[in-house]
């Protein structure tokens, strides 16, 4: 029987029996749900109720006001009855309601922890502190341990999150480890607060060397995370102890490939003092199964891999040997545009430089000489520079290479100063050997800049000395470029502030930011005062909330190219954290600033902020894709293309299609280039989208009535998707240890302000990463074996190269057909027709299938056989169908029968999921579980005893060795003789 009024109940709560009072209120929160709003024109009455202290079941009462409020959608007041309700409130009750308040509950609790992290006086109502710990109990009896830890990170309970973590290390390690993983990507994703980041990362380091079987390579993400370079000594000395040389050697890659300069540099340092003592580590009997090495060789060998130079060399190697540069591209471009214009001869050198990034390859030069000679000026600048991009990572060659162009050869300024621009390029990340000569010639001419001369070669030292000291935070170079800084000269001043930035890239020193704005303040030099915004940017790189005050001051200044900077410094601040304050606020200045210029970066700024969430960006920035103002539109191109650069996505794809024809000259540049960072690395099999672009940018550039500025982006977006010669990628997150690269960053920070000063395009070289694998063995060479790709190999194939257009052949005249020809071809036809009539069903059912095994060339045939057959109506209704696919990346599938590949291979980001170690042949063995990252891998040789055809690298190849002199015999005279001597 359904109860339709809760009347006789509700009259019962006027009785003075408490027995009858309670029997009401059980009554009444059975029909809450189907009454509740009869039962709330008596909600004062249950109030009273509930506030009659003397009452034994006014928790009962708080529950029932709490269901009502709740139907009303009043959950702020159902929250608070529901937490006086006590027992009464059941969170093992299966109901929306619960599900509701609980949540709600816990998002309550979440604000007053977090505050109380922050603020010890908060206290919190300790009803919703018992509300949460039921939950989280819950959660754990269920055995949702990662539900459990998640909600504990939101509410910075991070004594919960180490009670379960240790728990688990008690009953189950290999559990315990990868519910730590979890933890540690979550840090990144969750926990906003860098202080309490910091807490739990500290306390994971903990937890993993309580472990009998420790994870190193797990502790090496935390120390990149952590920035702790005293953590990264111990732990190198901890494996120097054990003898496990081969895990100290991957963690040594690893580091190299993420960590700042700064902690390379003191474990650097750190190190070298335990190699003068490693002779007492000799001695030390420690347990192995990877090496036979002494202590003092695997700290050597640790040292050589941290300075840079193995990793360097072999990545060099992979990009020389694998280079499939269309240099066609290249000479066609190049002879359309007219070489003594200086923007499209700047435009060929920065996309000769991008193609050839990393590979060594200067022919396009030596080539063309004549062409190199028009260059003037800043274009010959941009032109040397360029070899710097092209020698990236040449640390054995570069000085060389360079050297007819340095200061004291006989060339020009503008060559001079792209040289020391170039040998920052090269050396970048593992400065080193080069910081010091840039400094010394930046100490020598810093108080002379102002002459036209010395000023071009200073800008080009500190541009240099910047690259190869990025986040080096080394004082005495700050200080020498600050003496450039202030001698106020407009063109090595803008370099000197912005290299000041890269040299304290991420350090947030007070007093370098102070300088810093103080002097962009005093001067008067727009170039000057755009150099020290963005390197006040680069300073507060990561920083985060430790910024806001930062970043609220530059926001204030009546200058326009200050606030320009403060855009900036949103973005790098809180690069990769999707922060919702501050998108909000990077929105609103994209709206409402008065400068186009601030509007531009702050659309910009929204790419960095959605690196790690990159799917959002095409939904945030449509509408501004459509704004009336073209530096917003621009900004929307250069937003996609840094938040999905490499990543072929298709939304994102989209809404830079109708941008490539907007019809302002600058918009379609920043569109072109974009794109050629999103679909860098795609090929039509796996991204049909690609080839109408390289249309696109092929077209633009051939077309006499297209603005220069179109061009220029055009141009540097054949050179961008086809860079490194098409074997690097454009990798803006480490996925070794799921933190940001840092270098990639940068490159792209500082590649935006191309816009004002073409030279800092090369900047974007920092952002490109090889796609490879490379192996190596203890011995730190590289042994030629193979390896299984287990996909087609057609989805991740080079795209064809450009065929030279040939001249068009005057068409045939018809040849006359006779109407007796025609009826005897006819009478063929019907008896081929009978005679195939006789054939099965389902064989003609085959041919329709396009299998998925096929040879796409096949599979292409059929697919245009079935369409011929399809009917007109068939025909239309998949014509929208098949054009929206045809925006959609293939999708890939696993194959049981996989092609091989070697070691130093080609392998895209999306194909290293489906590459694996050949069982069969288990000679070499990857130290670390290989899960389909790219980059050097260590490996343990099974079979050391066996010879094995080691590949020769870039460094071996110029290393020209005296020959062995030949065998000869001294005769008594030549004895007698050289006794006389």
């Amino acid at each position: 029987m359904t109860l339709v009024s809760a009347a006789p109940y509700l009259a019962l709560l006027g009785e003075e029996d408490t027995s009858l009072k309670a029997y009401a209120l059980t009554s009444l929160n059975d029909v809450v749900d189907q009454l509740w709003a009869e039962i709330a024109n008596s909600i004062t009455d249950l109030e009273e109720l509930f506030e009659d202290s003397s009452f034994e079941k006014r928790s009962l009462a708080a529950l029932v006001i709490s269901k009502v409020y709740y139907n009303l959608g009043d959950f702020e007041a159902s929250v608070r009855y529901s937490l006086y309700a006590g027992d009464e409130f059941n969170i093992e009750e299966q109901s929306q309601y619960i599900e509701t308040i609980v949540s709600q509950c816990i998002n309550l609790y979440n604000s007053s922890s977090q505050k109380k992290f922050l603020d010890s006086s908060v206290s919190i109502d300790p009803r919703l502190t018992a509300i949460f710990e039921k939950m989280l109990e819950k959660c754990i009896k269920a055995n949702e341990l990662r539900l459990a830890l998640g909600i504990s990170l939101e509410s910075y309970r991070l004594d919960i999150v180490e009670a379960i973590l240790g728990q688990q290390i008690k009953e189950n390690e290999e559990n315990a480890l990868a519910l730590i993983n979890y933890v540690l990507i979550c840090s990144n994703t969750v926990i906003s607060n860098t202080q309490f980041r910091t807490k739990v990362l500290n306390t994971l380091i903990k937890l993993l060397l309580s472990l009998k079987s420790q994870d190193f390579f797990t502790i090496v993400k935390i120390i990149v995370q952590l920035n702790d370079a005293s953590l990264a000594t111990e732990l190198f000395k901890e494996l120097v102890t054990k003898k496990e040389a081969l895990i100290a050697y991957q963690a040594s890659f690893d580091l190299v490939n993420t960590a700042p300069q700064q902690l390379l540099d003191t474990v650097i340092d750190d190190l070298t003092e335990l190699s003068k003592s490693s002779s007492n580590l000799d001695g030390v009997n420690g347990t192995t199964h990877t090496s036979n090495d002494a202590p003092s060789t695997i700290i050597k060998k640790i040292l050589l891999i941290l300075s840079g130079i193995p990793s360097s060399d072999l990545d060099s190697t992979f990009l020389y040997t694998n280079n499939n540069t269309d240099i066609s591209i290249l000479n066609r471009t190049k002879n359309l545009l007219e070489g003594r214009s200086s923007i499209f001869h700047s435009a060929v050198t920065f996309a000769n430089a991008f193609m050839h990034a990393g590979t060594t390859d200067d022919s396009f030069f030596r080539k063309n000489l004549e062409w190199l000679g028009r260059a003037t000026n800043w274009s010959k600048f941009s032109a040397t520079a360029a070899l710097g991009v092209i020698h990236k990572g040449n640390l054995s060659q570069g000085r060389n290479i360079l050297k007819p162009y340095l200061p004291g050869s006989s060339g020009a300024p503008h060559t001079k100063g792209g040289s020391l621009f170039a040998l920052g390029l090269i050396y970048a990340g593992h400065g080193r050997e080069i910081v010091d000569y840039l400094k010394s010639y930046i100490d020598e001419h810093g108080n002379s800049a102002g002459s036209n001369d010395t000023d071009v070669m200073l800008h080009g030292a500190a541009l240099g000395a910047g690259v190869a000291g990025m986040a080096s935070r080394s004082e005495s170079l700050y200080e020498s470029l600050k003496v450039v800084l202030y001698s106020d000269s407009a063109v090595s001043g803008q370099a000197a502030g912005l290299a000041m930035g890269l040299v304290m890239l991420g350090s947030g020193n007070e007093q370098a930011v102070n300088d810093m704005l103080t002097y962009a303040q005093e001067t008067q030099h727009e170039n000057i005062i755009r150099g020290l915004a963005i390197g006040i940017a680069l300073l507060n790189y990561g920083r985060e909330g430790k910024a806001d005050a930062v970043i609220d001051k530059l926001m204030e200044q009546e200058s326009s190219i200050l606030r320009y900077g403060g855009t900036f410094t949103i973005s790098l601040a809180y690069a990769g954290t999707g922060n919702n304050g501050a998108i909000k606020k990077l929105l609103h200045y994209a709206v409402s600033d008065p400068s186009d210029d601030v509007r531009r970066a702050a659309v910009m700024g929204l790419g960095f902020l959605l690196i790690r969430d990159y799917t959002a960006a095409p939904q945030i920035v449509e509408l501004l894709s459509q704004s009336h103002n073209p530096h917003v539109r621009y900004g929307t191109a250069l937003a996609l293309g840094i938040s999905c650069a490499g990543r072929a996505y298709s939304p994102a794809i989209e809404v830079l299609e109708p941008l490539t024809k907007d019809p302002v000259d600058f918009v379609r540049q920043g569109a072109l280039m974009a794109s050629a960072m999103i679909l860098i690395q795609q090929n039509e099999f796996a991204y049909p989208k690609v080839k109408d672009f390289t249309k696109q940018y092929a077209d633009t550039v051939k077309n006499k009535h297209e603005d220069a500025l179109a061009k220029f982006g055009a141009t540097l977006a054949q050179g961008i998707i086809d860079a490194g010669g098409r074997n690097v990628t454009i990798h803006l997150e480490n996925a070794q240890t799921n933190t940001l690269n840092i270098k990639a960053i940068v490159g792209l920070t500082v590649f935006a302000q191309s816009w004002y000063w073409f030279p800092l395009a090369h900047f974007l070289s920092l952002s490109f990463a090889p796609t490879s694998i490379i192996g190596v063995r203890g011995d730190l060479k590289a042994p030629k074996f193979e390896l299984n790709c287990h996909a087609k190999p057609e989805l991740f194939q080079y795209p064809p190269k450009v065929e030279e257009t040939k001249e068009k052949q005057p068409d045939k005249i018809a040849t006359a057909v006779l109407s007796t020809t025609a009826r005897a071809k006819t009478r063929a036809k019907k008896k081929l027709s009978k005679k195939s009539e006789g054939e099965s069903a389902s064989k003609v059912k085959d041919e329709d299938k396009i299998e998925v095994d096929e040879e796409p060339e096949k599979a292409l045939e059929k697919a245009s056989d079935k369409s011929e057959k399809e009917t007109p109506a068939e025909k239309d209704e998949s014509k929208e169908t098949k054009e929206q696919k045809s925006n959609e990346p293939a999708p890939i599938r696993y194959s049981k029968t996989p092609f091989k590949i070697n070691n130093l291979s080609r392998v895209l980001p999306i194909q290293s999921n489906y590459v694996s170690f050949i069982k069969e042949d288990e000679r070499f063995v990857p130290v670390r579980k290989f899960r389909g990252a790219s980059g050097v891998i260590v490996l343990e040789d099974t079979k050391p005893d066996e010879e094995a055809e080691i590949i020769k690298t870039v460094r071996q190849l110029n290393t020209t060795e005296a020959p062995i002199p030949e065998a000869f015999t001294l005769s008594e005279e030549d004895l007698k003789e050289l006794e006389d001597d």
